[in-house]
């Protein structure tokens, strides 16, 4: 590799969960904020507390992509137990910062790479002037300013990510900061640049700040005016609860008198979160609860109680990946086949699919005026890489929107109707009127149940008025399609074209940049709902063959595709399909859609037989 490469590498630091690197991550990862330079941050974590690998990748590049990168650049080597598959990883013509203790063997004696031992351990022991127990951690800060002075960061800005990193505890901020010296010292007196990676400062984080998913989520449930969180704590939905209670003890507690004006009840398991939700909902609250695939699971039930009795309810997948106890801190698309028809027998519900931080945010609120309208539950599938990893984006908007809680009768509007009943359709839509319990008119009161009734919330068997009553939930439902936010699309007529949903967008926006590159020009469609805009078949009519990119193994979206299509169109699928567990990287999308491409372009007498789905494990 010759000439400099700058602000276009990604750093890898290798280190032991429990050990404090992450705080030493966080302040590189914050410090390039502050340079102005667009990064990317993705953490790959163990499911133990403390003693297994970690790894957390800090991404840069000049055109601000998002997604993961699958070559490791800068490697910070601090686990002795995965130290020669680590470096081993590091692409020919990077740079090793590592333990100096650590042999050099195997595949880790290369001569292709750039190698600088540091004695962290010895460094903290020596020079820190701190209790024995954290020196652990602080030698985790060490690497920060051996780092800082190999790549060029600046002082100012480290100094800063360290001061935003401790903000609550300027002591500790002080000790870090020494650490940090300490590092940056001792690469100016031992070590000799050789490789080419630095930062120079740029203006491409201007009006942006660095949040997960989780938080936005948090933020836009409350100005959604959601009061209710139920939930039961499991990764990595678990952040998303924390942060609602965080904002709800600052915003939603009476400065004069204390009063709390919210309830967050931590359930004795995931079953009861959802009873919880569905009962504050019946009684008039806006309410919520958060997990992922095991508690979506035990949720099913409840949630089919809540379709057929027509109550409102948002629940939050932070998706992992499964099945049963999985991968539970790895990251995957898998549940969004299993919530559209969540519960036994016939039942579909909306489900929302942010792909950016803001949209989680967006969505937040968006799906609590939609659970309202339709009466019914809302899901609003993010994933562990969107909602606990480091975005850069825009900050969120002051919501401005109208709460919308859809078609309820208060006594004043009763005396106007003269006959009411809880499930009747009046307006062809599909959705009947409801009431709040406390109503001043004794016609308010209705048995809300989830066996068989009528339009007045009678029990009945009649196989007519149950077939009825299903139809119009389907119709119901099936106004989703339009209530819910259409694709966004980016089209310029070509022929190939490029489907898919969630985080996922990250490593498309990346990959027809490549596609282009090498002569393959790519439209563009993001699903942004289910059940499925009008839209999305009209793109596709549009185009000769359309990738779907998932990161799940059994292409769960395009299955459902394939299930709303007629088949002509249905056959201009091809699946492209991540599901190793670390978010998508954009040669995950643009490797197998070449490939396929140049399957297209051969004889049809050379073709493979089946060239319609590309699995990317």
């Amino acid at each position: 590799m010759t000439g400099d490469v700058v602000n276009d590498f990604c750093i890898q630091a290798a280190t032991v969960n429990g050990s404090g690197s992450q705080s030493s991550n966080l302040v590189i990862t914050k410090a390039l904020h502050h340079m102005g330079i667009p990064v990317a941050a993705k953490n790959v974590f163990p499911s133990n507390i403390e003693g297994q690998p970690t790894w957390y990748d800090i991404r840069v590049t000049p055109q601000g992509y998002q997604a993961r990168k699958r070559t490791v650049d800068i490697l910070i080597a601090m686990n002795p137990a995965t130290w020669e598959r680590d470096a081993a990883n590091v692409r020919s013509g990077g740079a090793v910062i590592h333990e100096a203790a650590l042999p050099r063997f195997g595949e880790a004696d290369r001569d292709d790479v750039s190698w600088y031992p540091v004695p962290f351990a010895r460094l903290a022991r020596e020079r820190l002037d701190a209790k024995p127990d954290l020196r652990k951690y602080l030698q985790n800060m060490i690497y920060v300013g051996v780092l800082a002075e190999l790549i060029g960061l600046d002082p100012a800005a480290v100094e800063q990510g360290v001061r935003d990193q401790f903000r609550t505890k300027p002591k500790a901020a002080d000790l870090n900061l020494a650490a940090v010296r300490i590092g940056v010292d001792y690469t100016r007196e031992n070590l000799v640049k050789s490789d080419p990676y630095r930062v120079t400062a740029m203006d491409g984080t201007r009006g942006t700040v660095l949040l997960d998913g989780n938080r936005a989520g948090a933020l836009g449930s409350l100005m959604a005016g959601c009061t209710v969180l139920a939930w039961y704590p499991i990764t990595p939905s678990s952040s998303l609860c924390e942060a609602f209670i965080d904002y709800a003890e600052r915003y939603r507690v009476d400065a004069a008198t204390g009063e709390r004006r919210f309830a967050a009840i931590q359930a004795e398991d995931e079953l009861a979160a959802i009873g919880i939700v569905l009962g504050a909902e019946w009684a008039g609250a806006r309410a919520m609860t958060a997990t992922s695939g095991p508690g979506i699971s035990l949720m099913a039930e409840l949630t089919g109680l809540g379709y057929y009795a027509e109550i409102p309810a948002v629940i939050f997948d932070i998706q992992r990946v499964g099945p049963s106890t999985g991968l539970p801190t790895r990251t995957m698309q898998g549940d969004v086949g299993f919530v559209h028809t969540l519960s036994h027998g016939d039942t579909r519900h909306p489900v929302l699919l942010p792909g950016t931080v803001i949209e989680v945010y967006e969505d937040a609120q968006r799906a609590f005026d939609v659970a309202d309208r339709l009466q019914t539950p809302v899901f609003v599938l993010s994933d562990l890489d969107l909602g606990m990893n480091l975005w850069l984006t825009a900050p969120l908007p002051y919501s401005e929107r109208a709460i919308d809680r859809g078609k309820v009768l208060d006594a004043e509007a009763l005396a106007q109707v003269t006959e009411w009943a809880r499930y009747r359709d009046v307006d062809g839509d599909g959705i009947p009127y409801r009431t709040l319990p406390g109503t001043a008119d004794p016609r308010a009161a209705y048995f809300t149940r989830g066996s068989g009734h009528d339009e007045h919330a009678l029990y009945t068997e009649d196989p007519d008025v149950y077939e009825a009553n299903m139809d119009r939930l389907r119709r119901k439902v099936d106004g989703a399609r339009t209530l819910l936010p259409a694709p966004l699309v980016e089209e310029s007529g070509n022929r190939v074209a490029i489907c898919a949903y969630g985080s996922t967008h990250h490593a498309v926006v990346e990959a027809r940049h490549q596609l282009a590159d090498r002569g393959v020009e790519t439209d563009y469609l993001r699903i942004r709902g289910l059940p499925l805009h009008p839209a999305v078949a009209e793109f596709i009519a549009r185009h000769d063959r359309v990738y779907v990119a998932e990161q799940n193994r059994d292409g769960q979206m395009e299955a459902l595709l394939r299930q709303e299509l007629p088949g002509e169109l249905a056959d201009r699928l091809r699946s492209i399909r991540h599901f190793n567990g670390v978010p998508i990287d954009a040669e995950a999308i643009s490797d197998p859609l070449l490939a396929g491409e140049l399957a297209q372009r051969e004889p049809a007498d050379h073709r493979p037989a089946a060239a319609h789905h590309v699995p990317v494990a």
